[in-house]
């Protein structure tokens, strides 16, 4: 029988392991890109990964060129406790976009997407160029097909759902919006929205006093996103997780009468 967890791909030879996780990468990632058959000497550098024996978890990049310093897709899976894929990250990075070091401090150190500790300059610079937190490029439009692949993947794997982790704010809607539910987090999803109409807890502090806390996030859900990640809700956005059954749209949304 073929492994139906990360665990159990990682305990085969490299060759298999790199076959089995190449399949969710989507097809116009590839042809966008012009990129050699991935099984290739030029493709095994263009695709890299980080799969011990042993882990069940699996890190995966994907470059349009060896010498990139950022990759075109970046994804982080792991098994769930009784063995469902859970996706921890997934970015779509578009090569060709200006680049801002939010992930970065000036003098090189890591702020782990700003989990850690905040390159505000560059943040302020993001949030103008019309990205969302995290984000250090434009994104490549392609996730409706990305998931599209990964839902192959889970299926060839045995599987009918799998979970995955919204980092930010806007990645929960946005996963909400391609059909995703809530295993926990939907409670706090609404209550956030609530918070930011007329009046309510969030919108009061919505008052100009950093670039990230404008009034018209009220109403946006980047611009939210980045109030949030701002500290408005007086301590990180975690504990959410979410799911999607494969084939099914759950239908849900939290951001009703939201714009991007």
């Amino acid at each position: 029988m073929p492994p139906s967890t990360i665990g159990g791909i990682n305990l085969l030879p490299e060759a298999e392991k790199r076959a089995i996780y190449s399949r969710y990468i989507p097809t116009q990632l590839l042809e966008k890109y012009n990129l050699p058959p991935l099984t290739s000497a030029s493709g095994y550098n263009l695709l890299q990964f980080r799969f011990a024996t042993g882990s069940t978890d699996v890190e995966m990049r994907l470059f349009h060129k060896a010498d990139f310093p950022d990759p075109i897709l970046y994804a982080h899976l792991t098994d769930t406790l009784n063995g469902q894929i859970h996706v921890l990250l997934y970015i779509l990075n578009d090569p060709a976009s200006p680049r801002y070091d939010v992930d970065k401090m000036p003098n090189g150190t890591p702020t782990k997407f700003g989990t850690l500790q905040r390159n505000v300059e560059a943040e302020k610079t993001a949030l103008e160029a019309g990205l969302a937190p995290g984000q250090v490029r434009r994104g490549l439009r392609l996730l409706g097909q990305a998931i599209d692949a990964f839902e192959v993947f889970v299926t060839e794997l045995g599987h009918d759902m799998y979970f995955v982790e919204p980092l930010y704010y806007h990645n929960a809607v946005i996963f909400e919006r391609y059909g995703f539910t809530y295993q926990m987090g939907k409670r706090l999803m609404n209550s956030i929205h609530e918070g930011f109409q007329p009046g309510g807890d969030l919108h009061v502090h919505l008052n100009g006093s950093t670039p990230f806390r404008t009034a018209e996030a009220a109403n946006s859900i980047r611009k939210r996103s980045w109030a949030i990640h701002d500290g408005i809700l007086g301590e990180p956005f975690t504990n959410v997780t979410m799911y999607k059954r494969v084939g099914i749209s759950a239908g849900v949304s939290t951001t009703p009468n939201c714009t991007w």
